[in-house]
């Protein structure tokens, strides 16, 4: 073989040597094509796939984790009502200070009836809902004392015969809860629990709610059944007095026993150790004085009240004037009006003001910075110092308007510079350091419900204090707020609380999103 035909068959091996080889690596890459276009496992290895998957698994994590943390809160604030936290600006599902302070000094067991069942109470609208979480938090703050029962009467309806006192029977009863300790029960209807819109109910029949007085209701009931033995209290009747079913109902609410007693054909119960004359259009005659007297006097033992309050009408009535006059007191004919801003509650009326409190029955109430408001008010004049002293005071810019008065009248005569008397009482003493007394308060205004039940007024605790201390007891007086759901939005209130939410929803969590995002972004960027 020639040297060029040598040459030649090396160059066509080394062709196809080399045509081998393409071949080979053709047919070895050809499986990747495959890979690329359909493989599972090669997807799930790329770079994208691994952060999506982290992505994804991250976010059901939190998922998980979120709907865990609702189904554990939801189940302890269950167990534990007192961890739900209120926001609303009136506080419409908290249990205000009094509330708290009695159920957890509670010593005694007291259960609570609902009178339908659970499910019944909860679907009858957000009142209802409202009523329900005040109630469980009054349990759960009370240490055990407190026990709840649904009672369905439709099948147990032998659970009325228990409480034979409660007219079952009445067609239009609307009972919803009792209150138990031991021997004492008392009922509460929708009416004491509920406050409701009373035209659309006598129009319609139906009750269209408007508050929540359940809290209230529940308090005062277990005050009253927890109370073994309740001081009583007669209510004088029979002389055209002013309806004082406010000042009953306040009593009741606070343990104490009221009967009606008519002095024209009874003698005031022996056990009685509070009497209350409330406005009484026409004088009493002499006998029902007389009775009243020897009343006080307990045979020299003394340890009485007596509570007068005058008509604000003008009344002759010369037999009460000498019951008075024998306790040092005396009242002023007319009205007293009020010339000092500070002390009026309108421009439009000097009649209705404020009064100042002196040192007798300050002491024992919770608030002494809330005032007493008054309207109609006689001027109490003190006739023996040693025996009568002032209770309520007007400011030094008070005077009185005669019943008489004439077109000559000028008020600035009637205004003398010193505070008059809207309030005082006479006190006897004897050997045994005992006392009775006569309390007078010069304004029957001061005692309707509506005004009692201000709470930016202290007329009901400043009574219940002169009660509670007349009766030697301690001040057992409570009065709380009804609660109403039109305002209960998210209310917060209190400056720093407002100061803080706002740092944290506005500049806090944006910002920790941010770099948050900025740090994750960076990472990626510089893999």
């Amino acid at each position: 073989m020639s040297e060029e035909n040598k040459n030649i068959d090396e160059i066509n091996e080394i062709n196809t040597s080399e045509a081998e080889t393409d071949i080979k690596e053709k047919k070895e890459k050809k499986p990747k094509k495959s890979k690329k276009s359909g493989g599972v496992k090669a997807f799930l290895k790329s770079r994208k796939a691994r952060h999506g998957s982290i992505a994804i698994a991250i976010i059901a994590v939190v998922i998980a984790l979120v709907i865990v943390l609702n189904i554990v809160v939801g189940l302890l604030t269950e167990r534990f009502p007192a961890m739900k936290i209120d926001l609303t600006a009136n506080q419409s599902f908290a249990l205000q200070e009094d509330t708290v302070d009695y159920v957890s000094h509670l010593d005694k067991e007291v259960t609570v009836y609902i009178l339908m069942p659970e499910t019944s109470f909860d679907n009858q609208g957000t009142y209802f809902v409202q009523a329900k979480n005040l109630i469980d938090k009054m349990k759960s703050d009370s240490d055990g004392k407190i026990n709840i029962k649904y009672v369905d009467l439709t099948t147990n309806p032998t659970f009325t015969s228990n409480y034979p006192s409660v007219d079952w029977d009445t067609t239009s009863n609307n009972y919803l809860a009792i209150v138990e300790c031991g021997k004492q029960y008392k009922v509460l209807t929708l009416e004491d629990c509920f406050e409701y819109d009373q035209e659309t109910y006598s129009y319609y029949g139906s009750y269209q709610f408007t508050g929540t007085t359940i809290e209230q209701a529940l308090v005062t009931a277990m005050l009253y059944v927890t109370t073994d033995d309740k001081v009583l209290v007669n209510m004088i009747t029979g002389n055209q007095e002013q309806d004082y079913s406010g000042m009953v109902t306040l009593l009741e609410n606070n343990a104490y026993e009221v009967n009606e007693v008519r002095l024209v054909t009874q003698n005031i119960d022996d056990k009685a150790e509070i009497v209350v004359l409330y406005a009484p259009a026409v004088d009493l005659d002499e006998s029902a004085t007389e009775k009243i007297s020897e009343w006080l006097d307990n045979d020299g033992k003394y340890g009485r009240t007596l509570i007068y309050v005058p008509s604000a009408e003008k009344v002759d009535t010369p037999n009460l004037d000498a019951l008075l006059e024998e306790w040092g007191m005396k009242i002023n004919g007319g009205y007293v009006f009020e010339t000092s801003g500070d002390y009026r509650v309108s421009n439009s009326s000097p009649y209705a003001f404020i009064v100042d409190y002196t040192d007798y029955y300050k002491e024992g109430l919770k608030n002494p910075n809330i005032p007493v408001v008054v309207s109609d008010a006689h001027d109490i004049i003190i006739n023996d110092d040693e025996m009568a002293h002032a209770l309520l005071k007007t400011s030094d810019n008070a005077g009185v308007y005669p019943y008489d008065a004439d077109e000559k009248w000028n008020y600035q005569d009637a205004i003398t510079g010193e505070p008059l008397n809207i309030g005082a009482e006479g006190v006897k003493t004897n050997n045994d350091e005992k006392s009775s007394r006569v309390v007078v308060f010069g304004s029957y205004m001061m005692f309707d419900s509506t005004i009692m039940q201000y709470n930016s007024y202290n007329n009901s605790a400043y009574f219940m204090n002169v009660v509670n201390t007349a009766a030697d007891r301690d001040n057992m007086g409570i009065t709380i707020e009804s609660k109403s759901l039109e305002s209960a939005e998210l209310g917060v209130t209190d400056v720093t609380t407002k100061n803080i939410m706002f740092a944290l929803f506005v500049f806090i969590i944006p910002a920790a999103i941010l770099v948050t995002g900025l740090v994750v972004w960076l990472r990626r960027r510089n893999r």
